[in-house]
């Protein structure tokens, strides 16, 4: 088999980046910074949950790589699911490396009024997590170990761009796939965790935008970057095909419903209150969401099924991601309810099926996102916290925020995509498309 100079380079790179490890302070090298508090302010229950919690959001990426796999054609199983499993690996060492620095390092960005809001952070404050150790961080992660906050937040990193790979299932090159996924890392995903994360982002500290696990800065970047993607890399030559294993899709939808717990209720940083909250609200939104889909379908002339049913609960779970611990259980069986509506209706919107989002990412996630986006704006608990709580203000700063990350997510993805196509094609030639990609990709395939 003839090897390009792509994989060449991409192998080069590996190999500097594993040899450039060797030449940075070790993690437990904190400077003295006043950032940190001291060792005895770590609480053991906290530090065991989002232990877990880190391995549960973990166990979505593959969970993911199941609910995608069964529902492509048969001959492009594999390479579906090893699109969403080799974000595992891709974004865990750009996170290391200057990941978690964007995200979370020193705020850099613009000053408003005197006051100072974060767009990015400073790429030198934790390379290859220098300076990320035992200690707690004061504002960031005050109960657990700064290096356990930075582990939990790199999973979140890892399924972003692993969602956005359903839209164009079946017809993308690999080797240009890897490549998006690391600038959509680096130009879309940090950039945007940090404004709505960070305690000096732009989006949380001028906007007040309210994200508790990430509807905002996971699904509706994913979901845009789909349609995007989508727009791009064009319709698959014969898009009409079964799904080929819908147990797969069971499967990963119980792996998906799982794993949420810790991307939702771990999302408190502590065993918590805040957290038992998430926790009731994530699994009653996803209940409600997938009976709301299998009935609507039902009254709409089609059949119920457990396709329907394993889409609406996962569209359920990306409605209640941002506002699971500022709503109630009763209002999350309503978020639950209406999403599944919105969303089904999207699905199956004519205008919406022009454009090959193969398997409906933009309907699920990225409009999941924007509404529970507006939802958390309606309903979250607090003084002046929301629309319903005497907070106008709120609301509009969040249909504004709504407006600007819309934007900047799929114009940024569509620049990202075009460039990645300029310097490597992402559509496969119309011989490998016909052929399979698990085949002409891989040289795997199903037996």
């Amino acid at each position: 088999m003839k090897v390009g100079l792509k994989w060449i380079v991409s192998f080069s790179i590996i190999t500097l980046v594993a040899i450039g490890g060797l030449f940075w302070n070790p993690v437990t090298d904190i400077p003295d910074t006043g950032e940190f508090l001291s060792e005895d302010k770590i609480v053991g229950a906290d530090v065991a949950w989002i232990l877990a919690a880190a391995g549960l959001v973990l166990l979505m990426t593959p969970g993911l790589s199941f609910f995608y796999g069964g529902m492509v054609g048969k001959k492009n199983v594999i390479s579906t699911m090893l699109q969403s499993f080799i974000a595992l690996g891709v974004i865990s060492m750009v996170w290391v490396v200057v990941g978690f620095s964007l995200s979370f390092g020193e705020s850099l960005g613009i000053t408003i009024a005197g006051k100072h809001y974060g767009i990015i952070g400073n790429p030198l404050s934790y390379p290859f997590f220098s300076g990320v150790g035992n200690l707690p961080h004061k504002l960031m992660a005050p109960t657990i170990p700064f290096i356990l906050f930075a582990l939990f937040q790199m999973k979140f990193a890892v399924i972003t761009p692993a969602i956005i790979t359903g839209s164009f299932a079946e017809r993308v090159r690999f080797i240009s796939y890897l490549l998006f996924i690391v600038l959509f890392s680096l130009f879309i995903y940090t950039p945007l965790c940090h404004m709505v994360w960070h305690p000096d982002g732009l989006l949380n500290k001028y906007f007040g935008v309210k994200d508790f696990a990430g509807g905002t800065v996971v699904h509706m970047s994913a979901g845009f970057a789909a349609l995007a993607g989508a727009l791009v890399v064009g319709n698959r030559k014969n898009p009409h095909h079964e799904p080929s294993n819908i147990p797969y899709v069971l499967l990963g939808t119980g792996m998906l419903w799982f794993g949420w717990f810790g991307f939702n209720a771990g999302s408190a940083l502590s065993a918590s209150a805040s957290a038992a909250t998430a926790f009731g609200t994530t699994t009653i939104a996803s209940a409600s969401a997938m009976m709301t889909w299998i009935f609507f379908d039902r009254i709409n002339g089609r059949s119920v099924s457990a396709l329907g049913a394993c889409i609406g609960a996962v569209v359920g779970l990306v409605a209640i991601t941002p506002g699971c611990g500022f709503v109630s259980i009763p209002e999350s069986l309503f978020i639950g309810f209406i999403t599944a509506i919105v969303s089904n209706l999207m699905v199956n919107w004519k205008v919406l099926k022009k454009v090959d989002d193969t398997l409906d990412v933009f309907a699920c996630h990225g409009v999941g996102g924007i509404m529970g986006m507006i939802l958390t704006a309606i309903f979250a608990h607090g003084e002046k916290a929301s629309l319903l709580h005497g907070g106008i203000d709120v609301f509009l700063h969040h249909m504004a925020a709504l407006v600007l990350v819309s934007a900047f997510t799929f114009l940024g993805s569509l620049i990202l995509y075009k460039f990645t196509n300029s310097l490597i094609t992402l559509r496969v030639s119309e011989e490998s498309e016909n052929k399979g990609l698990d085949l002409s990709q891989h040289e795997e395939c199903l037996q």
